[in-house]
């Protein structure tokens, strides 16, 4: 299959970012979203990171006009019918995902590849939801996606060897290096993540060290480009707590059990970067 056009479902953080990077990379992108108002949040958002790269001289006028000209957005799932591959990034929700998914096969073709940006959810599962699972994978994006350089391929049981290639040449022409991981909870690179930014959290929660400290011993200790805390804020406390509740109860193992402090923030709507608090504060 010569893939051009694309489907992105969803217009927030990672679809509008997985979005960008498409149309950068030469695709014809759909962004769809219930909202229109979210689609053109989303359209803003793409525009001020292209600025900043035009700005950074990264990026010429005429590469960015391009860019932008080739995105569409739209709130009628009807536009994917022409699609070759439709990456669903909607919030990370079982439920949720099933729902966009059977609406993506009831539009697409049968030749279409469909794949989820689950961060932690089954592809197994989601594969199943749709007709002819074989054609069915996950492409699970990093934020933020036009900045991070990683793409985890994951095959779920059902999935064939060519929808794999596929995946595997899409993320060579975005410019990512892909890596392949298997269908388990969290899959490579989050199952080893989480649970250490849970421990962080742990260690907070029991007063060992200020949000500061703990954050300024992991950069300057481990080297690590960002504090785990100051990372759970980036990444939103509720989208963490929802990737140790996949890990609690895909592995029924306590070492996965979400540290109680995470949940409480999460009650009490202190979610990280976008909602202004989280472990940090944010202006």
């Amino acid at each position: 299959m010569n893939l051009a056009n694309i489907g992105v479902i969803g217009a927030g953080t990672m679809g509008n970012g997985i979005a960008q990077v498409c149309a950068q990379a030469g695709f014809d992108v759909t962004l769809l979203d219930i909202a229109q108002g979210a689609l053109e949040k989303a359209l803003a958002t793409i525009g001020k990171n292209l600025d900043r790269q035009v700005s950074k001289g990264t990026l010429g006028e005429d590469d960015k006009l391009a860019a932008l000209g080739r995105i569409r957005i739209s709130t009628d799932y009807g536009v994917l019918k022409d699609a070759q591959l439709v990456i669903e990034a909607a919030t990370e929700n079982l439920d949720l995902k099933l729902k966009v998914l059977q609406q993506i096969a009831a539009q697409v073709s049968a030749e279409c590849v469909i794949a989820s940006n689950t961060s932690s959810l089954s592809i197994t599962q989601l594969a199943a939801s749709v007709s002819a699972p074989e054609r069915f994978i996950g492409l699970h994006f990093f934020n933020p996606v036009p900045v991070m350089g990683l793409i985890e391929v994951i095959r779920g049981l059902q999935t064939s060897d060519a929808t794999h290639a596929l995946a595997m040449n899409m993320a060579q022409r975005l410019g990512k290096t892909a890596i392949t991981a298997g269908n388990r909870p969290g899959f490579v690179v989050n199952r080893i993540l989480v649970p250490m930014i849970n421990e962080a959290i742990l260690v907070f929660q029991e007063g060992l060290a200020s949000a500061e400290d703990i954050d300024a011993g992991m950069r300057l200790g481990c080297n690590q480009p960002i504090g785990p805390l100051a990372l759970a804020d980036l990444i939103g406390l509720d989208t963490l707590l929802a990737i140790l509740e996949a890990f609690y109860d895909g592995f029924n193992d306590s070492k996965y059990r979400p540290a109680p402090l995470l949940k409480e923030m999460v009650a009490a709507g202190y979610l990280g970067r976008k909602t202004g608090r989280g472990f940090h504060h944010y202006g």
